[in-house]
């Protein structure tokens, strides 16, 4: 199992700048890709950026050249620099780890783990 806290969230003005930290616990080296997911109100969760174990990037269109995701596979930290934020920027970010582990019958599965979430607020 992996264990994910988010931490960096706040108030933040339009243009500034934020950085967002996950750290990761328990089963860390069978950790693959992590990701950023934002929730805003009243709407579905998103993909915001992810990256694989050697590096390899992915995001949404909306915060391309904005938003820059990275991890500290040493260290067991994820991280999203967000620069030029935006007021629809604003939601709940979640931080997200897929791992590998072995069930009960010696199967190897892919699991999930979410962490609980860190509130981002851009003002106008």
């Amino acid at each position: 199992q992996v264990q994910l806290v988010e931490s960096g969230g706040g108030l933040v003005q339009a243009g500034g700048s934020l950085r967002l930290s996950c750290a990761a616990s328990g089963s860390t080296r069978s950790i693959n890709t992590m990701g950023w997911h934002r929730q805003a109100p009243g709407k579905q969760r998103e993909l915001v950026a992810s990256i694989t174990k050697d590096g390899s990037t992915n995001y949404a269109d909306s915060v391309k050249g904005r938003f820059t995701i990275s991890r500290d596979n040493a260290d067991n930290t994820l991280y999203l620099q967000m620069n030029s934020p935006r007021p629809e920027d604003t939601g709940v970010y979640y931080c997200e780890a897929d791992y590998i582990y072995l069930n009960s019958v010696g199967v190897w599965e892919v699991g999930r783990s979410w962490g609980q979430g860190t509130q981002v607020t851009v003002s106008s």
